[in-house]
């Protein structure tokens, strides 16, 4: 008998302190309900503010009427600004390579016509170059650019398709540094992963572009 009300008394007491909590949660619900509402009330008032400076300036702007079109800046996108870019150093480096040609073609037909004519023949049929070992720049027109943009110059001056290998040593002759240790390897990534070019055989890359084009004419 003595030890079930003991147990009535602990299990009495173990309610209290349920409901105890209970109360005290409850407590902190109400807090945090008037808290809610305290914040929904001010986020109204921000948003009523807000809602009246865009109509005045809505307003401003109509009574300034055509006026308004000053504040609209119009950029081309980077894209289209790349391409210019690239397609006027594309033409800059074609004029001056093709005085470079005049004059040294002149000078070989001068000293020996025949030995002229036949270096014309053989370099119809290029065969892909090997990897230059110890390559010394000739000039620092590609050490600002990205991978893409120096063989876009590249393709766009040569009119064909090129092997990684003829890429990697054009890009060393314009000045252009690797940072890894298979340079033809990354010239191939960078090309495959772009749009701008396609692969139409085993490591040999040509501008879409330009295929493009030749479509066109040839339709």
């Amino acid at each position: 008998m003595l030890n079930e009300e003991n147990l009535v008394a602990t299990l009495e007491q173990s309610l209290r302190q349920t409901k105890n909590a209970q109360g005290r949660l409850l407590g902190r619900l109400r807090e945090a309900e008037a808290e809610a509402d305290n914040l929904r009330n001010e986020i109204d008032a921000l948003e009523n503010s807000a809602q009246k400076t865009k109509e005045a300036i809505d307003s401003i702007l109509a009574s300034m009427g055509s006026s308004n079109s000053s504040w609209k800046v119009s950029k081309k996108p980077q894209y289209e600004e790349d391409d210019y870019e690239l397609e006027k150093e594309s033409r800059r480096h074609n004029q001056v390579n093709l005085r470079n040609q005049n004059s040294s073609n002149n000078n070989k037909y001068r000293n020996n016509p025949v030995t002229y004519l036949n270096n014309s023949r053989n370099n119809n049929s290029r065969n892909v170059n090997s990897i230059a070992s110890n390559y010394e720049p000739k000039s620092n027109r590609f050490v600002d650019r990205t991978i893409t943009q120096a063989c876009t110059l590249l393709l766009r001056d040569a009119s064909s398709p090129l092997h990684v290998n003829e890429l990697y040593n054009l890009l060393r002759e314009g000045g252009f540094e690797f940072k890894g240790n298979n340079p033809t390897i990354s010239i191939a990534v960078s090309l495959n992963r772009n749009r701008r070019f396609r692969k139409v055989a085993p490591g040999t890359f040509d501008l879409v572009m330009r295929d493009a084009s030749q479509s066109q004419a040839a339709s």
